[in-house]
């Protein structure tokens, strides 16, 4: 994680890149402490009985539940662009035909 938020150099001493910000809120290094986290603790309740492993099957869970909400929720229920010239254009068309059917 130390090497995550060191900042990057070019050799004229211009920033490169400045690191990750470590306590960024839903940024990649919480997600990194999560991930530690879930694993001391797993690794203390793996001490007492086997089965705790299976509490592991949480991280791709959460990896599955992020990628849902973040992208592919918002991906399939993203409302079609509309352009509102066309809809007049629609909407003129019709009227000249209910015109024509009342002629």
């Amino acid at each position: 994680m130390q090497g995550m938020a060191q900042p990057i150099f070019s050799e004229d001493n211009t920033l490169l890149d400045g690191g990750i910000d470590l306590n960024m809120e839903q940024g990649m290094a919480e997600h990194l402490k999560d991930i530690i986290l879930l694993t001391a603790i797993l690794q203390v309740l793996g001490c007492a009985s086997t089965y705790f492993w299976y509490l592991w099957l949480l991280a791709p869970g959460r990896a599955l539940y992020l990628l849902w909400v973040n992208i592919l929720g918002p991906w399939f229920t993203a409302e079609s662009p509309t352009n509102p010239d066309v809809s007049e254009k629609k909407q003129k068309r019709q009227e000249r035909r209910q015109m024509k059917k009342l002629q």
